[in-house]
């Protein structure tokens, strides 16, 4: 059963019979907005790209973007970088698989982050949402909606952080401007 995450929201990332999570997937999707102009409604391809920034101790000691798809522990990796989208409320557009056993025990928080690399804004962007799969039976476990557009190029979406034994994701869903992760360093810090 998903849980549908409101901004703020956190839960304990557990399988369904209450096990313990090995893998899971963050799922990225959206689609353009159609724009209405002088001889009706049309869409532009809209270049989202997600990030995963690896945290110690608040430092951030990695990242995985679409051009260094794997962490260096190779316990994160992005499936590829998608330039147009579409998927919507469907399936993902981008996605970042997280081994949860192999992530090194100093990592205690993996916060996930979708940027407009060519800098159109979310306003032209509609049907946006991140989720969390688990990724050894492809259950959603959680999924949290991006509400209506604005003038910003980017969102820190969610987190994944240290819990215990366990692991936890919050929805954070704050808007920023940025066309890179590096640019969303200063919005990310006042949320681990």
């Amino acid at each position: 059963m998903t849980v549908n995450m409101t901004k703020g929201q956190a839960i304990n990332l557990q399988k369904s019979d209450g096990g313990t999570l090995t893998a899971v997937r963050m799922g990225l999707g959206w689609q353009a907005a159609p724009r209405r102009g002088l001889f009706g409604s049309r869409t532009r391809e809209i270049d989202l790209d997600a990030s995963a920034v690896l945290f110690a101790d608040k430092q951030p000691v990695d990242v995985v973007f679409f051009r260094h798809l794997v962490s260096d522990d190779g316990s994160v990796k992005h499936t590829g970088d998608n330039l147009v989208g579409g998927a919507g409320s469907g399936g993902d557009d981008e996605a970042i698989l997280v081994d949860l056993q192999r992530v090194p025990v100093h990592i205690d928080q993996i916060v996930f982050t979708v940027n407009s690399f060519t800098g159109q804004t979310f306003q032209e962007v509609q049907n946006a949402f991140c989720r969390i799969v688990d990724e050894t039976n492809g259950q959603e476990l959680a999924r949290y909606t991006l509400d209506g557009g604005g003038q910003y190029t980017a969102q820190i979406m969610a987190k994944v952080h240290r819990a215990g034994s366990g692991w936890k994701m919050t929805a954070l869903g704050n808007p920023a401007n940025g066309r890179t992760f590096q640019d969303l360093m200063p919005s990310i810090l006042p949320h681990l």
